[in-house]
């Protein structure tokens, strides 16, 4: 297959300065990748901003596109609309580890955390990668997830077999982390992904399917989206922007497989301001005017998922087969 159609062609909006959910002002991502011969894996993370989120949280919307899935924080999270501690991802054993080192993180900056204040809703998320990690071995602890949080910065964002991506597959390839960004008049909007789906005969890159060699594999094993964006929208118009990531998956070829956990999350760092009568104001976007949002978050999720499998190391799987990347197959 060679690629016929110009990428300025086939993308309709243009994308930020570093192409990533970074673009978004104060918003920082790291990683933190474990590397030892069967053990693949790590946890990335991304801050919404880099005050005190338990003190000051972002709106946030969630959806569920398909539930096959192990998270912590995502039900508060629908019923409430914020976010209030960094976003953990990582594989599905390391949810309780991140978990914890969320806990723990926000207990030193609020004391008052469980004792005299509410408790905290630690947002933890993941994806299966024993296919290529070995995953019983329980590797990602505490302080992976710390060195993710502390490694997190807002400069150009590593991507592929990075992080939590590290042992991830997609559409049969190798490659986990991605991220796209696009901007949507004087506002961005920015897309993380920690992919790990995809059926191999239906990838499509820019419209056109991908002859990929190799045994079939089912569109299962679960993706993450992670928007963010600097408009002011509320936690019901950002439900609505993370419930078009459906959209983008399906121009890659998915159809949301029954073994996929396929989780999408907005969120804005427009924060609502509070009066001393104990008041939010804030402004909000037209919902005539969210169009442009839904394109981006369409495009922003497609190209951050080719980002994952363009940027990946051929690792191999646990079974011994060898691993490929997208380059491969298109430069072959």
């Amino acid at each position: 297959m060679r690629q016929k159609i110009d990428p300025k062609d086939w993308w309709a909006l243009p994308a930020g300065p570093k192409n990533s959910i970074c673009d978004i002002a104060g918003v920082s991502a790291g990683h933190s990748t474990i590397d030892q011969t069967e053990i693949q894996t790590g946890v990335t993370a991304i801050l919404p901003h880099q005050g005190n989120l338990f003190a000051d949280p972002v709106p946030a919307g969630a959806v569920v596109l398909n539930g096959f899935g192990k998270s912590a924080g995502l039900i508060q999270l629908m019923e409430l609309g914020e976010i209030e501690t960094p976003i953990l991802l990582t594989n599905t054993f390391g949810v309780a580890a991140c978990t914890e080192a969320l806990i723990r993180q926000a207990i030193a900056g609020n004391p008052a955390i469980g004792r005299t204040t509410s408790t905290v809703n630690a947002l933890v998320l993941e994806c299966n990668d024993g296919r290529v990690n070995d995953i019983q071995a329980l590797a990602v602890t505490p302080a992976t997830a710390q060195a993710a949080i502390a490694a997190a910065g807002t400069g150009p964002l590593a991507q592929g077999t990075v992080g939590a991506g590290r042992g991830m597959k997609t559409f049969g390839l190798n490659g986990g982390i991605g991220t796209a960004s696009r901007r949507v008049g004087d506002h961005m909007l920015g897309a993380l992904v920690l992919s790990n789906f995809g059926q191999r005969s239906e990838l499509r890159v820019m419209g056109e399917r991908v002859p990929l060699s190799g045994p079939e594999t089912r569109d299962q094993g679960s993706i993450i989206i992670l928007y963010a964006t600097d408009a002011p929208v509320d936690s019901r118009q950002l439900t609505r922007i993370a419930r078009r990531a459906a959209a983008g998956l399906g121009r890659l070829g998915s159809h949301l497989g029954h073994g996929s956990g396929d989780i999408a999350i907005a969120f804005s760092t427009a924060r609502p301001s509070k009066t001393e009568a104990g008041l939010l104001q804030s402004e909000r976007l037209d919902d005539d005017a969210l169009d442009p949002f839904f394109l981006a978050a369409v495009e922003s999720v497609e190209e951050a998922v080719l980002n994952a499998i363009w940027h990946a190391e051929p690792l191999p799987g646990r079974d011994g087969q060898a691993g490929m990347t997208l380059p491969q197959i298109l430069q072959g």
